[in-house]
């Protein structure tokens, strides 16, 4: 019996050496024939992968026309220890290079980490089309030199430089993070270009080619079996009218500021202009560095997108959110009126213009009216109601947010900043706990003190008094090549928290500031249009360093609104004075397509408030 038992083990020994040996067998029968990747890995020392880069995604406006395009460019790559002697200023000459920038490259590439000079690298990039085709015509006389086809961007409207941003090469921090990247990849630095980079980049694809001793090429690598394609880029339907656009950037020339104006049904941004702003052609190329330096160094920050960036004031354009407030807690009525004698006189009191008084809320609307809304904000914060000023703050600060002012409204480009709406904790911490007031921070009854609002968070405040209380998402890209939609969140509706009803009076108002006749009061007669019933206020925001910023918005048509539109313009003074004209005409363009009104038109194209500003200085 013990024989038996000690007869089996063996045999089941011996059974799992011989499985173990099969196993074995048809691994390595399998590595070594059925499976080439492995002969692929330990072939890779033989192999050089020339990478296809796709052309980027193309960028449209709302119409259809052509915004940003791509062209040809050529990368001249070497392998050094191929290269043999050969006539440096020639050669330069013929690329369009000295002959001291051709040898600077050769020493920047030597100096490369990782440089091997059987490897390829890029000697000079991005020549052009006809260097190219005078090169190709004389290549076989240099060897170790190659060329690899790249794209760059082109504008065919230059305009629109903030929005589209620039692709750059990636830096060592993002191929790091990034391993579909690798050095001398091209990336979207700033604007659509970023924030829609894996829409608009493509897919890389790959050539692999069988390699010598010498690193030269002698054929295709398993007859092409493990290549790959590249896949070009996904275009993109801009929400931009271009002619919006480049309109808008015409009458911003040699002024500060910015001009914002949405579609108010959708959220879609017609034009969005920072100026000054820049032609975006100049951050493509072999000059982009020093052109990009030289941008950065302007003192006037013409590469700083003002429009979602710059935090300003609102100034008087913020007293039709204290209106609605006030109507929402119900402490204004339609019908208050209040006196004013050209001032608040209550504490330090607060300024205002000359105006028929007393005014009720619609007209105080029209005629701006500051004494007026320092009876609403206080009346707001110091309501009943409350326990204490913190509460009642508290409570104000909520209904300011839900117009989208304190956050960021998330739109589809990179560094919106979320504008700044102060807290208690700000007040307490300022001024101690119990040492302040509604009277204390009445400022901001006029939308100044604290207050920090960029032009777009402006325009989306006038998108949703026009839309009656509800507001959608701000955004650039309506449509993606392949995509069923964009992100949802740009149809979500969002309310306000001021009930639709209040709404109707605020707009009546704003009808009368630009369509009551002469000798009203009204501040925005000038931006009138004849047979379009634009709503609008004005606003002058204070400026402690310089004279006051011109500010104004409005939208039109009254009864179906199809435009929203907000205008800052730095140290310009009154807000009709301005921001109103620039306003008006660009809401005239968008609808009728024509200017009705061309010695307006001739004085703001021609105005320079760069050299009033430089006379003030």
């Amino acid at each position: 019996m013990q024989l038996n038992i000690t007869t089996d083990k063996k045999y089941i020994v011996s059974g799992i050496i011989i499985l173990v040996f099969v196993v074995i067998i048809i691994k390595l029968f399998y590595i070594q024939v059925v499976d080439s990747r492995y002969k692929f890995s330990a072939n890779n020392n033989v192999l050089r992968y020339i990478t296809q880069y796709p052309a980027r995604g193309l960028i449209f406006d709302r119409n259809g026309d052509l915004l940003v395009a791509n062209q040809v460019v050529y990368d001249l790559m070497i392998v050094k220890n191929q290269v043999k002697p050969f006539d440096t200023l020639e050669f330069a000459s013929m690329l369009g290079f000295t002959a001291e920038q051709v040898k600077d490259a050769f020493e920047q590439v030597r100096k490369q980490k990782g440089y091997s000079p059987r490897k390829s690298v890029v000697l000079l990039k991005q020549i052009s089309d006809s260097s190219y085709a005078r090169l190709q015509e004389v290549l076989y006389k240099y060897q170790g030199f190659e060329v690899q086809p790249r794209t760059v961007r082109t504008y065919p409207r230059r305009i629109a430089g903030h929005l589209f941003g620039y692709v750059g090469e990636v830096d060592e921090s993002v191929v790091k993070e990034q391993p579909y990247y690798q050095q001398g990849d091209y990336i979207g630095i700033n604007g659509i270009e970023k924030y829609y980079e894996n829409e608009l980049r493509g897919v890389k694809g790959v050539n692999i080619f069988m390699v010598d001793v010498h690193n030269r090429i002698k054929g295709p690598y398993e007859e092409g079996r493990f290549d790959s394609i590249a896949k070009v880029g996904k275009n993109l339907i801009s929400t931009i009218d271009a002619d919006l656009q480049e309109y808008g950037e015409k009458l911003m020339i040699n002024k500060i500021g910015s001009v914002v104006a949405i579609e108010p049904k959708t959220g879609e941004v017609l034009a969005m202009i920072s100026s000054p702003t820049y032609n975006p052609e100049l951050l493509v190329g072999r000059d982009r560095a020093d052109n990009f330096r030289n941008l950065q160094n302007d003192s006037l920050k013409p590469i700083f997108n003002r429009s979602i960036m710059a935090l300003y004031p609102p100034g008087s354009t913020f007293k039709v959110v204290n209106a609605l407030i006030g109507l929402q807690e119900e402490v204004l009525a339609p019908s208050t009126r209040y006196a004013c004698y050209g001032r608040y006189t209550v504490g330090r009191g607060v300024g205002c213009h000359n105006h028929s008084s007393p005014l009720d809320l619609e007209h105080s609307i029209a005629a701006s009216c500051n004494t007026y809304y320092c009876h609403v904000f206080r009346n707001i914060i110091d309501k009943r109601e409350f326990n204490s000023i913190e509460d009642g703050f508290n409570n104000w600060k909520q209904h300011v947010e839900s117009f989208g002012y304190g956050n960021k409204l998330g739109i589809d480009l990179p560094n919106e900043l979320k504008g700044i709406v102060p807290s208690v904790n700000f007040y307490n911490k300022y001024f101690r706990k119990g040492g302040w007031s509604s009277l204390t921070i009445i400022s901001l009854s006029i939308g100044q003190g604290e207050l920090g609002t960029t032009p777009l968070q402006m325009a989306n405040l006038v998108s949703a008094i026009a839309n009656r209380g509800h507001y959608y998402t701000p955004h650039i890209v309506k449509d993606i090549e392949g995509n069923d939609a964009i992100d949802h969140k740009y149809y979500e509706k969002h309310v306000t928290s001021v009930d639709s009803s209040y709404y109707k009076y605020i707009i009546n108002g704003m009808d009368l500031a630009v369509n009551a006749p002469a000798g009203s009061g009204s501040t925005a007669r000038i931006a009138a249009i004849p047979d379009v019933v634009v709503c609008g206020k004005t606003g002058t925001s204070q400026n402690p360093h310089g004279e006051d910023h011109s500010v104004f918005f409005a939208f039109a048509p009254k009864d179906d609104p199809k435009i929203a539109i907000a205008v800052y313009v730095e140290n310009a003074g009154f807000g009709a004075t301005w921001a109103a004209p620039i306003a008006s005409l660009m809401i005239e363009k968008y609808l009728k397509d024509s200017i009705s009104r061309p010695y307006l038109e001739e004085y703001l194209l021609k105005a320079n408030l760069l050299d009033r500003r430089a006379k003030r200085k």
